[in-house]
């Protein structure tokens, strides 16, 4: 029997289109869950749409159209890209989908109630809409949000609030024993000091007559819940809870992985886990917190014309061009940069010159002979070599390195390059010379081949490509990545 492995992706914010720091998380997830499948484990992967919320509401109305229809718009741009880079998600949830999403939400909600940890009270505080998030005065930076840059509002309102103060102790302790293992470290080290600096219970609804863009509560249709407790419950309504058939939760729940961004923290460390306690579910296993992508060194954003379109980047170029730049230049934990300059660099350097080549010219030795692609008698130290690209894949991806992951493999490729430079199978000369080249060309077969099956979870087409070129050497196939021009 599989080992079952649920990994779930943030759920997108669909106030508007998607942009690269999105495409980022979803190509990672992308990969883990390809490689663990070809692990042979039962994998299930979970993405979506997260579609209320105040921030919502008000693009809408600067719209001019309903809040619906801009969440219809917007998660199906999502559903595209992911398409487009060849996401291989098992499910894709939308928070207003009121038969899969509703019921688990509304279920959380009562378990809250029913452990009397929801309770109303008058809120008065700061909001940042673009975080969805109530914030304190510790956490502005000149009266203004760290990530947004601008003055959150000021709000007076009657709301339920959680309990979040009650699992402090217990948060802390979970953290610290890794029973919520939180990577980097780093990352858990924020989590422990947010907690430590003292949490305060949440205001966890909104006034229906102020936002009436939201899940109603359950026994109050005056109130609908705060976006983040909503979200947050379609790990779980992803899976079927809340509804009649609980075969998926059973199978999957708790989640083996939540991939987030550095954002979004607070929600998943310490809020998320906070409910599913006080709810009595399981906890998740490993949070993996990654940076965001900047572009020359600034922040993306539309006022400073820096933002680059993922569709016109796929369109430009490739869809694994695309995975391969943002997998192989943004470190694992941290920032990463994006410009077109230095895609196109990597696309030249480590695509076009690097694994085109490579495969062109084995595929130009391979076609020249009769040598079959399963043939035997590979050289101890091509295996070894082979193998320990594989250890090194292996050991990166548990640790989130995609990019060390895709060095290694480069690594090989460039073994490989060496390797016909020193054997020069293209020469003639005796039998002896003869069935050496052969023997090389049995080497380069292999090296290539492991070369197409280590890159299936990263660059899936340009795998499949090259497995079918190997089988077919004599016909004459397309140039893997041509050569960009300026």
């Amino acid at each position: 029997m599989s080992k079952k492995f649920y990994l779930t992706t943030a759920i997108a914010y669909v106030n508007a289109p998607p942009h690269m720091g999105h495409v980022l998380q979803f190509v990672r997830a992308d990969v883990l869950a390809r490689y663990y499948r070809l692990k042979n484990n039962d994998v299930f992967f979970l993405t979506g749409a997260d579609e209320y919320g105040s921030k919502i509401y008000k693009t809408a109305q600067k719209e001019k159209i309903s809040p619906q229809e801009l969440v219809d718009k917007n998660a199906a741009k999502f559903k595209a890209i992911d398409e487009l880079l060849n996401i291989s998600y098992s499910d894709f949830v939308r928070t207003t989908d009121g038969k899969k999403h509703w019921p688990g939400a509304r279920l959380i909600w009562k378990k809250l109630k029913e452990k009397g940890d929801l309770y109303k009270d008058k809120y008065e505080g700061y909001y940042c809409s673009g975080c969805e998030a109530y914030l304190t005065e510790k956490e502005l930076i000149d009266g203004k949000c760290v990530y947004h840059n601008v003055e959150p509002e000021f709000l007076k309102e009657e709301n339920y609030f959680f309990r979040l103060s009650k699992y402090s102790d217990k948060l802390l302790k979970l953290i610290k024993n890794n029973k919520i293992e939180i990577i980097p470290a780093s990352r858990g080290k924020e989590a422990l000091n947010i907690i430590k600096e003292g949490l305060r219970d949440v205001s966890f609804s909104r006034p229906k007559e102020i936002l009436p863009w939201g899940i109603p509560i359950p026994g109050d249709d005056k109130q609908v819940m705060y976006v983040w407790c909503d979200a947050l419950t379609n790990y779980v309504s992803g899976l079927g809870y809340g509804g009649k058939d609980l075969k998926k939760f059973k199978k999957y729940w708790p989640a083996d992985l939540h991939i987030i961004g550095k954002d979004n923290l607070r929600f998943h460390a310490i809020y998320w886990p906070a409910m599913l306690l006080s709810a009595g579910l399981p906890l998740p296993k490993k949070i993996y917190v990654h940076g965001f992508i900047t572009s020359g060194g600034q922040k993306m954003s539309k006022s400073l014309g820096n933002v680059i379109d993922p569709f016109e980047i796929v369109k430009k170029y490739s869809a694994d061009s695309l995975r391969y730049f943002l997998l192989r230049e943004i470190p694992a934990y941290e920032d990463g940069d994006f410009t077109e300059q230095k895609f196109r660099e990597r696309y030249n350097g480590e695509l076009a010159n690097g694994l085109g080549n490579f495969c062109a010219r084995v595929l130009t030795l391979a076609s020249k002979t009769k040598i079959k692609a399963n043939s035997r008698g590979i050289d101890k130290s091509i295996n070894k070599k082979i193998k320990d690209t594989e250890k090194l894949i292996d050991k990166n991806l548990t640790e989130f390195k995609f990019n060390e992951a895709l060095t290694a493999i480069w690594d090989l490729i460039s073994f490989g390059d060496k390797y016909i430079n020193q054997n020069k199978p293209w020469e003639k000369g005796d039998k002896r010379k003869e069935v050496k080249n052969k023997k090389t060309i049995v080497n380069l077969i292999a090296i290539l081949g492991n070369v197409a099956e280590f890159l299936k979870p990263f660059l899936p087409e340009t795998s499949e490509k090259i497995s079918k070129s190997i089988k077919k050497p004599q016909k004459k196939s397309d140039i893997l990545f041509p050569r960009l021009v300026d």
